[in-house]
């Protein structure tokens, strides 16, 4: 249990987690004791620990209400340009915490909790995640939602509200096994049902063309029925939404069933027109072209389309004036940001709406459609790119079929028009790909329908240009853009680094957290003696806290002192894991031949989940249990060297691992990851990084200095020139000693006794047909894991460079990224404007904010 708070601590209390005051307190407690006896009474005699949880959210989200109203109250009036952000993903983890502290009650939530003979912590645990996302993608939406409400924007999160999340990761016999991840079963206190804004979804039917237009008739209707969430900004007052659709049947679904006497039939029907929101798909990286999902993407992209027109539409709060009818300035209100190609169909959906339903025409309407559409590209993965069947499209969604067609149709006239009688150009640059079974690239829909394209870090935007879309790229130049991905500093440091968090203010002030450009301040505390020693003890502090959770999940004693060497993502061929896992049986051998020389300790920690149908992934996983099962009870190896794997890495894990960490894995082939998010937080929670030039590692060598990471391996230009030359894996094996020792043993069955030939598939893959050419960067990926081991027995020199990476960490907040939409692709400004709390009257909040804004101007 945490322990109150002395005086002298309450006097130092920082307020970046709120100020602890005795009203606010006492407010609190009574909050909490009137929602817990609410519940006992509805419910039961006696309290259970879950009680106290949903006692403490409500009274936290008490506090939300009124400034969640305020807000909309103000965007109605004020009208300003509206931000959507569409994901297929929201990958948001717990929201208690999070709230408490953007609203600034952290500390008086701690006290009042304490009082009242609870364990804060404790309650915090029973939270479930809400593991809406598989990864990066997700996350990535999640932080931006924060960064949007910090800064004033007045933004909407729209995506599905799955029944069943991201799978629950079991490890069984050293075996990924997946189980439901049935996150709604003790009810969601965070969520806000709205059946008042249900709207109809179409599929299936056919299309007629009349006199007064074309119809689509004949359809099947499914409801999407909204959950608004409400997101905090950080200290400002703002809260804006996060709108999930959940699928219901309509009460008259299949009624000619019924009406034939079917009545069971009927009703059971209704599930499976509900299955379109029962489950998020579990691939990162891959395409999965299956129907279920292809209506999962039309579902929200067609609800949301309507939500936004009515918004659009509608005249300002309680006034009576007329409603907007024309759409000329539909682009200068609306702004939609496409998350990646998932919710591509919106681009067509919204021409037919202009089309059929709004009678505008073509060029119009297209004008309206590309200038409103911006779209965010995630990979450059062949295998990740979305190209759904023709037919597919056909069966389910006619007309969009014939809008897209005449999209291609319009785009090709004018790529003719530039590049007379290359036919080759037109057919790479098509909407519709003709060879084998006829296709739909929706990267390439996404393109011709919007006006910025842009990557996620400097060389994934180059590669983008140069490579994916070169042709659209030479056609459009201006179009594509960088966004370097960001973290939101909120999340992860305040939340998940409180030591770290607090002993920042102490020295640069509370205002970097809102503004993270400020680390930059601790340079000069780099050779500081006591905030040397100060940043080592709050990470050993980390340290000792997880080795703790570690040994009671896990029955593995863990050595807080030895390095934690982190790799958690999700377990792709890409990430190299495999490389890892290799350079841990490299280690273990080397102990093995001379067990009395000097090594530094490790532990080794990997995390992640395997998507269920990719084979390769769930053999890695399989191979780092067992090499950790032969290393872990070796006694030779003692406590030199540990291996753990993570059970069911998720946002609340990664809240306790990333700030516990010495050393960050970021070891993908150069060239395939897109940006990586995971680097951006282990940095900014002070652990160095080894990695290969990737993504937003080379942006952090960039700020940091490449001195103050390990960098090593190939670059993009070295694995291009490795591909030409043709990659021989043979070479390395026969040249590199202790690599050819550790497949063979790998080979042999050494980690697998019992199945000597269980890794036979990896091992093949490794020789014939690995894409990235995990041999070709081991050695210089080991030579580069002996300089890590010599600069962590300098614990001075290791927490200097620790500090210079802090320091350097300011550029990858996604406050900045969202900056740089905000001006760069959605064309408007953030606003530092702080609406006034809802215990103010509505009179004064007006003149308050009257003010503000004149101020502002004056300024």
């Amino acid at each position: 249990m945490s322990r109150p708070l002395t005086d002298q601590e309450k006097r130092k209390q920082i307020s970046i987690r709120g100020i602890v005051g005795v009203e606010n307190v006492a407010e609190l407690k009574k909050g909490f004791n009137r929602h817990l006896h609410f519940t006992l009474v509805k419910d039961r005699n006696v309290a259970t620990p879950r009680d106290y949880y949903f006692a403490l959210a409500h009274t936290v989200r008490d506090h939300l209400v009124g400034r969640w109203i305020r807000t909309q109250q103000y965007y109605y009036e004020k009208d300003p340009k509206r931000i959507y952000y569409l994901s297929l993903e929201f990958y948001m983890g717990r929201t208690l915490q999070n709230t408490m502290i953007n609203l600034g009650l952290q500390n008086a939530c701690d006290e009042a909790i304490y009082q009242l003979g609870l364990d804060i912590e404790e309650l915090e645990e029973i939270e479930e995640d809400a593991g809406l996302g598989n990864g990066g993608l997700g996350r990535l939406a999640a932080c931006f939602l924060d960064s949007m409400a910090t800064l004033g924007l007045a933004a909407y999160g729209y995506g599905i509200r799955y029944e069943y999340g991201i799978f629950n990761q079991k490890i069984r016999d050293g075996w990924q096994v997946e189980e439901a991840d049935d996150w709604l079963r003790h009810g969601n206190p965070w969520e806000k049902a709205r059946p008042e804004y249900m709207l109809p979804v179409h599929f299936y039917g056919r299309v007629e063309h009349t006199p007064l237009g074309v119809r689509w008739v004949d359809t099947q209707v499914i409801l999407a029925l909204p959950y608004d969430t409400p997101v905090p900004g950080y200290m400002n007052n703002t809260v804006n939404t996060m709108r999930l659709w959940s699928a219901r049947a309509p009460n008259d679904f299949n009624l000619r069933d019924f009406n034939v006497g079917d009545y069971i039939q009927a009703v059971l029907d209704r599930n499976v027109a509900e299955n379109i929101s029962r489950v998020l798909y579990p691939n990162d990286n891959f395409f999965e072209g299956k129907e279920l999902r292809l209506k999962q993407e039309y579902f929200v992209v067609a609800a949301t389309l309507q939500d936004i027109i009515r918004r659009y539409k509608a005249s300002k709060f309680g006034s009576t004036e007329s409603v907007r009818t024309a759409f000329d300035s539909f682009p200068d209100q609306v702004a939609i940001q496409l998350n990646d190609t998932h919710p591509s169909l919106a681009i067509p959906e919204l021409m037919r709406v202009f089309l059929d339903i709004e009678r505008l025409p073509w060029d119009k309407a297209w004008d309206i459609c590309t200038r409103t559409f911006a779209y965010t590209n995630h990979t450059v993965l062949p295998e990740a790119l979305e190209r759904w069947p023709v037919e597919l499209v056909e069966k389910l969604l006619p007309r969009h079929l014939q809008i897209i067609y005449e999209i291609n149709q319009r785009h090709l006239d004018r790529i003719a028009a530039l590049f007379p009688k290359d036919m080759d150009r037109l057919r790479r640059m098509s909407l519709i790909e003709e060879e084998g079974v006829k296709r739909i690239n929706m990267a390439h829909l996404c393109i011709v329908g919007s006006h910025a394209v842009n990557g996620v870090a400097k060389i994934h935007s180059d590669i983008v240009k140069s490579q994916v879309f070169k042709d659209f790229a030479e056609v459009e130049p201006e179009k594509f853009q960088n966004k370097t991905n960001g973290i939101t500093p909120r999340r992860w440091l305040l939340l998940c680094n409180p030591g770290l968090a607090e002993l920042i203010a102490e020295k640069i002030g509370e205002d970097y957290v809102k503004d993270l450009s400020q680390l930059t301040k601790l340079h000069r505390y780099v050779n500081d003696e006591l905030f040397i020693r100060e940043v080592a003890k709050v990470k050993q502090e980390n340290k000792v806290k997880f080795a703790q959770y570690l040994e009671r999940e896990y029955k593995v004693k863990i050595n807080p002192a030895s390095m934690f060497d982190v790799q958690v993502k999700r377990i792709h061929e890409y990430k190299r894991q495999l490389m890892n896992c290799l350079h841990i049986v490299t280690m273990y051998n080397r102990i093995k031949r001379d067990p009395n020389k000097l090594f530094v300790p490790r532990t080794v920690i990997i995390g992640g989940k395997a998507a269920p149908g990719y084979h390769v992934a769930k053999m890695i996983i399989k191979l780092i249990t067992s090499v950790g099962h032969v290393v872990n009870s070796d006694p030779v190896i003692g406590n030199k060297l540990k291996v753990i794997f993570l059970e069911n890495y998720r946002v609340s894990l990664a809240e306790k691992v990333i700030p516990a960490t010495d050393l960050s894995e970021q070891i993908s082939t150069a060239g395939t990851e897109a940006s990586g998010t995971g680097n951006m937080k282990f940095m900014l929670n002070g652990a160095l990084t080894i990695g290969t030039m990737d993504g937003a590692n080379v942006e952090m060598a960039e700020e940091a200095g490449e001195e103050n990471l390990f960098i090593f391996g190939m670059r993009v230009e070295d694995v291009a020139e490795l591909d030409r030359r043709g990659y021989n894996a043979q070479e390395y094996y026969d040249r590199l000693p202790e690599l050819k020792q550790a497949i063979d043993q790998i080979r042999s069955g050494f980690f697998s006794p019992k199945d000597p030939d269980m890794f036979r598939d990896v091992i093949n893959m490794l020789f014939h047909n690995d894409r990235f050419k995990v041999f070709a960067d081991y050695e210089a990926y080991v030579k580069c894991q002996d300089k890590v081991s010599q600069l962590y027995m300098n614990s001075k020199e290791w927490t200097k460079m620790v500090i210079r990476n802090i320091a350097a960490s300011g550029k990858f907040s996604s406050d900045r990224t969202i900056k740089e939409y905000a001006r760069d692709i959605w064309k408007v400004e953030p606003s530092d404007l702080k609406i006034p709390p809802p215990n103010i009257p509505r009179d004064v909040a007006d003149e308050m904010m009257a003010n503000d804004m004149a101020n502002k101007v004056h300024v």
